[in-house]
């Protein structure tokens, strides 16, 4: 034994260890679902922020609304399957299905009202202000009635299919989202009373049709203010509107034959999933409300009443009306520097790559100079010999797809790993999947029971006596359209060990390849949540032997529990962590004795915070990873994804000044709070949004000058 050592007795030592906090004690664990609607609240409060532009704070609206439809549709669904499965699975935070699905009602019927409040009397009244009308035809004088019924008549009236409930009519079929307005009818004759629905075709119609002078009137009231005329001879008694949500949610089995034709099946049943959610009018009958709840099956606490105008998502249709300028962000338009920088516009790209490697930051740089300018690059050339792509989300006018199908054609080995699972793409993905295939592309979908969601582009050109590898490794999907929305991180390199990890992670997917081990990336299911927690590890054991050391990550969702345990570890051994988290945070933060030395800050604002960066200080050494997974179970073992080192010194300062930048945003930020709440900063000194693109601007100053 040392001088001065004393020695503890058992009976010490069991009351140290019962002091501890247990680490896995419900209270350190957020409910999942209640976090996600943590999250669609903080895009709520910015559609409540008066310093907003009028039409961005619609714009929020309509997104909070697209938002809470696809998590009914996925996550409210899934918990339903579980009730009505009896199955009573408790995640780390002890609630079951059924506690979470209350809890989610009460919550959502909330902000409910409080969206309502703030487009019917706020945002709605503002805009007419501001010449931007939205009436009911109940509000409108006599002469913008005139024009109503002028387009009921020529424009609506022939797209509309009232459906009658009764006596060899069966209750109809609701598709999913769809807006529709329920009447209660009488015949005068027979004095029989029944129910008819029309269905409001905004699908084929603007739900906010244009009357002239910056006036717009719901299509819902247009057809309302006519229910006469659809139900000639008949009284109408009274009407509401109402809309539903369905399950939309499906498993594929990848044991079959064909898979695109299975993903095909399941999207046409997908039409007739359970309902799970009712929106109806505020001022609806307690019996027509409690007719709508037996003819669709569904429970009360399945209900949602709003008051005023139901699916302000259509509320995109007004943000893009003409003029208005003064009520929007100003528009920006990604850069150009460096690089991919070229008088001509066509910068060589594989030399630029053989020099140095390089990283992309979108929406401030373009993605058309950047990855569709490689693909192009690698068409044209004839050395090149194979492109290799994965796509999960891209658009119906990507012009990457369409670069493959022509490298098909020149001879070029094509091959496009294809996500037929990508939820809500899957149409999209089964037709391009066809048309590489007819241009004798070679399309792959992936390993068995595994979505592929890693973001990779592999080029392997003729080069001398041997072959040339250039790769480019991403955050976000290959989709021009959200690369101007969605902030993300690409990295291109030439580097030899993440270019063999990648051909060998291409090598798996498209053949019966089990690579031995990777060189620099982490790969998962294999290796990617080993190896965080190693780095975890490795930056505790140097915070102990007294090294400067900190921990800092970006990522859209945290909820992997192993994840969060060694997170909690390296705050309770006094390491510094720094969580930027969009979304979904199920760790506690400034818990005493577990997790004071941690930090989490959630930037929500105009551009979509979507990139994944994973990072560890240790001295002088700093490792930073960037790729496609978040930190939940999902990603890291069912999923195949793809994390590489950026190990350039330059791009390693860029990550850490956009890290940092992210941290101290005052603007568009909140933070989380030790009992699980987020309170937003109010400073508005600092936007990272605007630092950014201040910075991408600089860059083109420096470049020109």
């Amino acid at each position: 034994m040392e001088p001065g050592a004393e020695t503890i007795t058992t009976e010490e030592s069991e009351a140290v260890e019962a002091r501890a906090p247990d680490l896995d004690s419900t209270a350190l664990y957020a409910n999942r679902e209640l976090s996600w609607l943590d999250f669609n609240e903080r895009v709520l409060q910015l559609a409540e922020d008066e310093r907003m532009p009028l039409l961005e704070r619609a714009k929020f609206l309509a997104i909070y609304t697209t938002n809470l439809d696809e998590f009914n549709m996925v996550r409210v669904a899934g918990l339903h399957d579980q009730v009505d499965a009896g199955i009573d699975a408790r995640g780390p935070d002890g609630l079951s299905p059924l506690e979470t699905i209350e809890r989610i009602a009460e919550r959502t019927r909330e902000l409910g009202r409080r969206q309502s409040h703030h487009w019917e009397d706020v945002i709605r009244p503002a805009l007419a202000e501001q010449g931007i009308a939205v009436k009911q035809c109940s509000q409108s004088s006599p002469e913008e009635l005139e024009e109503v019924d002028r387009i009921f008549s020529e424009q609506i009236f022939p797209a509309l299919t009232p459906l009658a409930v009764g006596p060899g009519r069966p209750f109809p079929y609701i598709s999913n989202l769809s807006l529709s307005i329920g009447v209660w009818l009488r015949d005068p004759v027979t004095a029989v009373e029944l129910f008819a629905r029309v269905k409001v075709p905004k699908e084929v119609l603007p739900r906010f049709v244009s009357i002239g002078h910056g006036t717009f009137v719901p299509l819902e009231s247009i057809i309302a203010r006519n229910l006469d005329a659809l139900f000639p001879g008949m009284e109408v008694l009274r009407h509401f509107y109402f809309r539903v949500a369905r399950d939309a949610d499906f498993t594929v089995s990848d044991e079959g034959d064909d898979l695109v034709r299975a993903v095909e099946q399941e999207l046409r049943r997908r039409r007739f999933g359970e309902v799970v959610r009712l929106e109806v009018s505020a001022d609806i009958d307690a019996d027509l409300r409690a007719f709508l709840i037996c003819q669709l099956g569904i429970e009360d606490n399945q209900v949602i009443d709003m008051a005023g105008t139901l699916d302000l998502s259509d509320l995109w249709e007004l943000y893009g009306v003409d003029g208005h300028k003064e009520l929007r962000e100003e528009s920006w338009k990604p850069v150009v520097t460096g690089a991919f920088s070229t008088e001509d516009g066509k910068p060589d790209l594989f030399a630029a790559m053989g020099q140095a490697d390089l990283l992309v930051h979108h929406p401030y740089d373009s993605f058309s100079q950047s990855v569709e300018r490689l693909v192009e690059q690698a068409v044209a050339d004839p050395d090149v010999l194979a492109i290799k792509l994965t796509v999960y989300r891209t658009s119906d006018d990507s012009a990457l797809v369409p670069m493959l199908i022509k490298a098909a054609e020149q001879g070029k080995q094509a091959v496009c790993l294809v996500e037929l699972k990508a939820r809500f793409d899957e149409r999209r993905n089964i037709g391009w999947a066809r048309a590489l295939e007819e241009a004798g592309a070679h399309v792959v979908h992936g390993l068995p029971g595994l979505k592929t969601h890693a973001k990779a582009l592999l080029i392997v050109r003729r080069e001398g006596s041997g072959v040339g590898h250039y790769v480019h490794v991403g955050t976000g999907n290959y989709h021009a359209k959200t690369a101007r929305l969605y902030e993300d991180f690409g990295l291109f390199t030439c580097d030899p060990d993440v270019t063999a990890d990648v051909a060998a992670l291409f090598n798996a997917l498209t053949g019966a390849a089990r690579p031995p081990g990777y060189n620099k990336a982490l790969v998962a299911p294999e290796r990617m949540r080993d190896g965080l927690l190693a780095e975890i590890e490795k930056t505790v054991a140097a915070h102990r032997a007294g090294k400067q050391a900190r921990i800092v990550m970006k990522m859209n969702a945290l909820v992997d529990r192993r994840c969060i345990r060694a997170l909690y570890e390296a705050s309770q051994a006094g390491v510094p962590v720094d969580l930027n988290i969009r979304g979904i945070c199920c760790l506690r933060a400034g818990v005493p004795g577990v997790s004071e030395n941690i930090r989490v800050v959630s930037v929500v604002g105009r551009f979509l915070e979507h990139a994944r960066v994973y990072g560890f200080q240790r001295d002088s050494e700093r490792r930073y990873y960037i790729g496609s997974a978040d930190l939940m179970p999902r990603n890291l073992d069912t999923r195949v994804e793809l994390l590489t080192p950026v190990e350039a010194e330059p791009l390693r300062e860029e990550l850490e000044d956009t890290l940092d930048r992210c941290l101290a945003d005052d603007t568009f930020s909140w933070d989380l709070l030790p009992d699980g709440s987020w309170e937003r900063r109010q400073g508005a000194t600092r936007c990272v949004h605007s630092e950014l693109m201040e910075r991408a601007c600089g860059r083109v100053e420096v470049d020109a000058g």
